[in-house]
């Protein structure tokens, strides 16, 4: 029965063994370059990326920042959208809906989020570029690193670390400044005029991209990332996954090309290893699924371009399904990933309606709570009260404000206020109302705050008027 194979990879010597050291020194990874469609695909992803992580902090969005996240301002700019920690509910949400993407991604097609958008494996890809620049391909890196030290090793090495810590670097200051204003944290990097937190935390960043990316990589993947050891809970038999046609790849073997291997005994695979050399995680596919598989295509190329030199069929090693390795037909619409698909559409709905409704101004009205009323020297009852208002637009706005729910009520202080972007205001203001029309001891009394220039910039808050209780 063809399925995909399920190998046992423990070491030889370890197997039976009750007292093993269940710790392995790390053999270093040397990948081999190669072409191929999904290398071009995760190219184009990581560059899009890189663009963008990048880029963003650059734009210019009405004046500022486009995104920013000002911790001392407690703001957090996001093209055009200005939130504040009480908006922190609205992030739950989206953390939410992106755990819901990837539940639905990983039971469609396993682990692609790895493969083509982790950072981790982002930054791998773009340090293994700057190693190849500078040391050479997979065979020129293990020559070199097995000679002795030389002028041009040294020069060599020296040059693909100062490659590494200016990637490093970069990435720590593109970082912070969505933190610190980009266009403020340049200058004073370059002047060397930063204080305390950006040097703190550009040195930190600038030291863990580099280990991560330069250093530890697919080890952050197999023992660091959770996601390797809950991701395979969610797999299925009709889940898009690479692996090794053993039926049509076994018995493996060197041949030569243009002879009947068939009649040898031979199946496609010519045991090339290239499928081992090219993968960032170092592991081999023919030994089947395992958890440290990244799904980076990096495999599937090298084995297509074997296979198209050799003159045989491609997809020997190739993005499938255990049903489809046994002949039968691959689900694509299945009730797990239909209800994570209806999930999702109903939560981005619900979030985009509450995120693009969501009024920029923030109304908390607090009353004087160290007397009921008092009754003023013109015989009406007063009520005071202070109006916290946050303008969490990322323009300034005046606005009016308006009380109704008592006949004849009067307000004492500005009916207009000026609040600038992203500022909180404290503003007190007391209400009078006439005796006479007070039939009851309290109110209920409604705040209308209304931007003068922008009539759907509106909130009404309710709160209560006490007055005297008529015997």
């Amino acid at each position: 029965m063809n399925q995909i194979p399920v190998k046992d990879v423990t070491p030889k010597g370890n197997r039976g063994d009750e007292n093993y050291d269940l710790y392995a020194k790390r053999e270093h990874i040397y990948v081999k370059y190669y072409k191929g469609f999904f290398k071009n695909f995760r190219t184009i992803s990581g560059f899009m990326m890189l663009v963008m992580f990048y880029g963003f902090s650059w734009i210019q969005w009405d004046g500022h920042q486009a995104v920013l996240f000002d911790l001392p301002s407690r703001q957090f700019h996001v093209f055009g959208f200005t939130f504040w920690p009480q908006d922190f509910m609205l992030l739950s949400w989206l953390l939410i809906i992106l755990a819901f993407t990837l539940f639905f991604v990983t039971v469609f097609a396993g682990r692609l989020w790895c493969g083509y958008a982790c950072p981790q494996f982002v930054w791998t890809w773009f340090f293994i570029w700057a190693e190849r620049v500078t040391e050479g391909d997979r065979n020129q890196r293990m020559r070199m690193d097995k000679a002795g030290w030389s002028g041009e090793k040294i020069a060599r090495k020296t040059a693909k670390h100062a490659i590494w810590l200016i990637i490093a670097a970069a990435s720590a200051i593109a970082f912070v400044g969505y933190f610190t204003p980009i266009r403020e944290l340049v200058p004073s990097v370059i002047s060397w005029n930063l204080g305390p937190w950006e040097t703190w935390w550009i040195g930190f960043l600038t030291v863990a991209t580099y280990a991560n990316a330069g250093w530890m990589r697919e080890q952050v993947c197999i023992y660091m990332c959770p996601y390797a050891r809950f991701q395979s809970v969610m797999f299925d038999q009709d889940t898009l996954i690479i692996s090794y046609d053993d039926i049509r790849g076994e018995n493996r073997g060197k041949r030569k090309k243009g002879v009947d291997y068939k009649a040898q005994g031979l199946g496609d695979c010519i045991d090339c290893d290239n499928c081992v050399h090219v993968c960032p995680v170092g592991i081999d596919i023919r030994d089947g699924l395992q958890y440290e598989c990244v799904a980076c295509g990096a495999c599937v190329d090298v084995c297509d371009d074997i296979m198209d030199r050799m003159g045989y069929e491609r997809g020997l090693i190739r993005y499938t399904t255990e049903h489809a390795l046994k002949g039968g037909t691959t689900h694509i619409l299945r009730p797990r990933l239909i209800g994570y698909f209806i999930a999702i559409c109903a939560m981005f709905i619900a979030f985009s309606y509450t995120l693009y409704s969501r009024v920029p101004l923030e109304v908390d009205i607090i009353r004087d709570r160290g007397q009921l009323y008092v009754e003023a020297s013109n015989g009406m009852i007063e009520n005071v009260y202070t109006l916290k208002l946050a303008n969490k637009s990322q323009i300034d706005h005046r606005f009016s404000i308006e009380v109704t729910g008592v006949e004849g009520i009067k307000m004492a202080g500005d009916s207009e206020v000026l609040i600038r972007s992203g500022e909180l205001l404290d503003h007190p203001i007391s209400l009078q109302a006439d005796p006479r029309f007070l039939e009851r001891p309290n109110y209920d009394i409604t705040f209308k705050v209304q931007a003068l220039d922008d009539k759907s910039i509106l909130v009404e808050e309710d709160n209560r008027f006490i007055g005297p209780v008529k015997r």
